[in-house]
């Protein structure tokens, strides 16, 4: 299904130049690989020798590349193209999609003691247990659990598979065997949160683990009880964060990183993928590193130095040999 490009201006704005309002649409596309009726992007200034190539019927451009832009062809100018590019995906969905889903599905188990909002969707096979909590427009798709007491707010998205609420890993050593620790904290994910398949998220030992608004979770990530994860926080794939840790607001966090128990990171805190966190980071910056964790800019310089290294071994070991060939001759005098 097409629409006009006039719908999209007048849902989301933006300045039209070098075209018609009336022009068909028919889908979003990348620049490189994008036809005649289709809408494209640019926002990375490397990109732009696509621009020139690009058979898009128009373009999302920022100021700098209006005239660039306007001389292919018709573009939208606006401020913050990328931006821009997932309003109007976001906008796409709902005209083809239709109204969003909402109430319950059959094939559902929710505890009579849940309280589901009216507009909240629960997807096939989900578990929503006994006390849990789910907000307004919040969409909960396939084999969702939802532990006891555990709180879900507004417009949140859980992809298939997710847990929220399983026990965390608690058990005290005694005589040589493990005792468990009952958890008997909850969960609370904020506002417009959104969690991909199969993440974990495990309810507090006695505190609730605490998920603020805007945080939005991969697929594979786990979560474990007590941590705290300030608002608008990003946590890419494969990502291990321990018990107790508390990750401030506006953080990322790249892939598969690992944040062990009872460190704090500080609001704005960039952590490169693969990344072991063995300390607190108390002061917000780009981190980067397996083991030491240390600034990026400072990684960088020992990890050119370390390429290196079996270079400058051998000549380490050259220069011992001449020394100690100096030092004999001495003695020999």
């Amino acid at each position: 299904m097409s629409v006009l490009l006039g719908q999209i201006l007048d849902a989301l704005g933006g300045e039209l130049l070098g075209g018609g309002r009336e022009l068909q649409i028919l889908r979003i596309a990348p620049l490189d690989s994008s036809g005649h009726g289709d809408l494209s992007f640019l926002s990375n200034p490397r990109y732009r020798q696509q621009l020139a190539a690009s058979q898009a019927a128009c373009v999302i451009v920022a100021p700098a590349m209006r005239e660039e832009a306007q001389a292919r062809g018709a573009c939208i100018v606006t401020d913050d193209p990328y931006a821009y590019f997932a309003r109007a995906t976001q906008w796409w969905k709902v005209q083809h999609a239709g109204a969003a889903l909402r109430g319950i599905h059959a094939s559902a188990v929710v505890h009579e003691s849940a309280v589901v909002h009216e507009s909240a969707y629960v997807g096939p096979l989900c578990v929503v247990e006994a006390n849990a909590r789910i907000g307004a427009g919040t969409m909960l798709k396939s084999r969702v659990t939802l532990g006891e007491a555990c709180e879900v707010g507004e417009r949140c998205i859980l992809h298939p598979g997710v847990v929220i609420g399983a026990d965390g890993f608690g058990f005290a050593p005694s005589k040589g065997a493990w005792i468990k620790i009952e958890q008997l904290g909850r969960v609370r994910i904020g506002n417009d949160v959104e969690i991909g398949a199969n993440t974990c998220v495990d309810r507090g030992a006695l505190d609730d683990t605490v998920i603020e608004d805007g945080v939005k979770i991969d697929n594979l990530v786990q979560i474990a009880h007590n941590v705290h994860i300030g608002a608008h926080t990003v946590i890419a794939g494969n990502t291990g964060i321990a018990g107790s840790a508390r990750i401030g607001a506006h953080c990322q966090i790249g892939g598969a990183a690992n944040i062990l128990g009872h460190l704090t990171i500080a609001d704005g805190t960039v952590i490169s993928p693969t990344s072991m966190v063995t300390r607190s980071l108390p002061k917000p910056g780009f981190y980067t590193g397996i083991f030491p964790l240390q600034e990026n800019e400072q990684w960088e310089k020992n990890a050119a130095t370390f390429k290196q290294l079996y270079v400058l071994r051998e000549r380490i070991k050259k220069l011992e040999q001449t020394l100690a060939n100096d030092q004999r001759s001495n003695n020999g005098n």
